[in-house]
């Protein structure tokens, strides 16, 4: 399988890769998407121009895109009935993203269009390579902060746990971001029942396979 990665940093594409296999059960070819991105508003702009490069310019079969929640709306099954669309939640917009730049592009490359893969962490993705690690740090404890106005943590404490500090350099980053995610990709079931922002981008990747 053939794929392009595209997230808020080099750090978290390189670390998603090994999540990725891990749910695909396999290895795959990387596709190098034409544009990078750094941080939430740059993912959301470039996207449609990614998708559009990857139907007409190469032989990609998906794209996986991954986004940290920060304050945003966390999705919730609510989100997923038909028709239904939340502005300020980034796992609906990167969706409708999708839907938008796919229905109209005529097939390419023999297929109809690339395969949507979306995850967004919650708050941040340090919190997903906590994962066994913190029992503490889930999606469900930030949803609680939120409602309660009481985070049970912010996203610096959760840099501070996985990388020893707030400001990390991206050799570092990368370095401890491939630590935790080896740990993880082992058996990804905690992962995904502790965050189901990873869960939806799990089922993504799972229904390539059964294509």
């Amino acid at each position: 399988m053939k794929l392009a990665i595209l997230s808020e940093s080099p750090a978290d594409e390189a670390a998603l890769g090994v999540l990725i296999e891990a749910v695909l059960g396999g290895p795959y070819l990387r596709v190098q998407a034409n544009l990078r991105a750094r941080g939430w508003p740059s993912v959301a702009q470039v996207l449609p121009a990614v998708i559009r490069h990857l139907h007409f310019n190469t032989d990609a079969e998906g794209l996986v895109v991954v986004v940290d929640s920060d304050d945003s709306v966390v999705h919730t099954p609510l989100h997923d009935k038909p028709d239904y669309f939340h502005p300020q939640c980034r796992m609906c917009r990167l969706r409708a993203v999708f839907r938008q730049s796919t229905k109209n592009l005529p097939a390419a490359r023999g297929r109809a269009r690339v395969l949507r893969g979306v995850g967004v962490a919650v708050p941040a993705v340090e919190g997903w390579y906590l994962s066994g690690i913190d029992d503490a740090v889930t999606e469900a404890a930030w949803i609680e902060g939120q409602n309660t106005g009481q985070a049970p943590y912010n996203r610096a404490q959760l840099k501070a746990r996985v990388y020893g500090t707030d400001r990390p350099s991206l050799a570092h980053e990368t370095h401890c971001a491939l630590r935790q995610v080896r740990r993880i990709g082992r058996d990804t079931r905690r992962l995904e029942f502790d965050f189901p922002g990873f869960a939806a981008l799990a089922a993504d990747l799972r229904s390539w396979k059964a294509r």
